[in-house]
């Protein structure tokens, strides 16, 4: 049976070679660090990091809007698929944004009336 340009029994064999490497004796499994061996990064400003958020929102909806544009105007190199999803990350990212926003002025107003 063939899926997709691979014959299934290409990837029967793949599955035996990969399962024959897995139990072959002495391989030890990659070791993964978990502390850095670099000095720690500068300090992060908050406004920076916010900006730096903002504008990441920001690129995300000009690309959603950009592929909408193409692919209204027929450009074969956008399809509906890739233009549904940009449109759809740019409206999680603003959705967050607007989330992020509520909490910082609703911290701001609690902060605001606590008693000295």
């Amino acid at each position: 049976m063939k899926t997709g340009g691979i014959d299934s029994t290409q990837i029967q064999n793949m599955i035996a070679q990969l399962k024959a490497h897995a139990t072959r004796p002495g391989l030890t499994p990659p070791v993964i660090k978990t502390e850095p061996a670099v000095a720690p990064a500068a300090r992060v400003q908050f406004s920076d990091a916010l900006k730096s958020a903002l504008d990441g929102v920001n690129a995300s909806q000009v690309k959603a809007e950009d592929m909408s544009q193409k692919f209204a105007l027929g450009d074969d190199s956008v399809s509906l698929s890739d233009m549904m999803i940009a449109t759809q990350k740019a409206s999680i990212n603003f959705q967050a944004t607007i989330q992020v926003r509520n909490k910082l002025v609703s911290a701001y107003h609690d902060i605001m009336n606590m008693q000295i």
